[in-house]
């Protein structure tokens, strides 16, 4: 298993010669907001849980796969979709970025990573690259989204409908169909993902459709509910073991 280049023996990250500073860990970080056949959510700060995770760091997960704010926040502007309720804070919370090492510090649970967006961020060289390519394209709006990948085979493209069953619970959600292929790209088997920015719950419930374990972190609690929501909503796996 090719363990993620990040990772030192003990645990730590070097991030451009300076270590994560972490905030002070929440009181409730290590309870579950939700909790049922494999899945599991917390209510929190990503950093927060992962301070008290410490000692499981390359050990916990097979796959951390997440899709976390790109600081586009000033660049929310143009088309008509801005007008809708859905997208009215979605200008502060995706200008709040995410340091570097602080990112590269929550991929160290895994051996592999795929994070949607990494282009944005300070990642390593990749050979492997996923691209989302949106059926149809919009003037105001990226007509394909990528993500960095530390898997060692060649890159790979899906193209699928920005909102193939026509529901949407946040502003940046990926469709579930995207979510469950970048899971199947992993060079091997994974039966257990990590995603440290739930947002709406899309890598669990297409997790839960694979018939994988899968555990989420999300700061904000009205997407916690509709994640949980959409769990309950989803019947028996799709593919069992895939």
């Amino acid at each position: 298993m090719l363990y993620f280049p990040f990772a030192s023996p003990g645990g730590g990250v070097s991030a451009g010669g300076r270590q994560p500073k972490w905030r002070a860990g929440a009181p409730d970080a290590m309870k579950p907001y939700y909790e049922h056949a494999g899945i599991t959510i917390y209510h929190g700060d990503a950093r927060d849980v992962a301070e008290q995770w410490r000692g499981l760091r390359g050990h916990s997960f097979d796959l951390t796969l997440t899709d976390p704010p790109y600081g586009h926040g000033d660049k929310w502007a143009g088309g008509t979709w801005a007008s809708d309720p859905m997208y009215a804070d979605a200008m502060q919370w995706d200008a709040q970025t995410l340091p570097d090492g602080d990112l590269i510090e929550l991929l160290t649970f895994a051996p592999w990573a795929c994070v949607w967006g990494g282009n944005y961020y300070r990642m390593p060289p990749s050979r492997s690259w996923l691209s989302w390519v949106k059926s149809s394209q919009m003037q105001t709006m990226a007509d394909f989204e990528l993500a960095w990948t530390n898997f060692d085979k060649p890159s790979k493209m899906l193209r699928e409908d920005r909102n193939a069953d026509g529901k949407r619970w946040h502003p940046t959600q990926k469709p579930e169909s995207v979510m469950r292929w970048a899971i199947l790209q992993t060079p091997e088997p994974v039966f257990r993902i990590f995603d440290p920015f739930m947002g709406s719950g899309t890598t669990l419930v297409a997790a839960k459709r694979l018939g994988k374990q899968a555990i989420g972190i999300e700061l904000r609690e009205d997407y916690c509910e509709i994640a949980v929501k959409r769990l309950a909503q989803e019947a028996l796996p799709l593919e069992l073991g895939a």
